[in-house]
């Protein structure tokens, strides 16, 4: 089930789970993380933008009210939950 898509510049982040608790994260179509996990876990993984590497970090979490999903590109947020995934990991 895709639970997210975001465009950033020419590139299109997607976020899939599984009811077994598999997360892939897609870039373009292409895997580039897949773990398990049902609390939450970190996906790291770099990104070709303007013909440099760019890391991102996708931090998924389990908060009051379900799902939370933060994404950081080079250290900085682009989407950041309000309970803030990356600090209970």
């Amino acid at each position: 089930m895709k639970l997210m898509t975001i465009y950033q510049g020419d590139n299109k982040i997607e976020l899939h789970n599984s009811i077994l608790g598999k997360e892939t994260v897609y870039v373009n179509n292409e895997e580039v993380s897949s773990k398990y996990s049902f609390w939450g876990t970190s996906h790291v993984f770099d990104v070709l933008e303007d013909s440099e590497w760019v890391e991102y970090e996708l931090v998924t979490g389990l908060g009051m009210y379900g799902v939370t999903i933060d994404l950081y590109r080079e250290g900085y947020a682009i989407i950041e939950s309000s309970s803030g995934c990356r600090s209970g990991i």
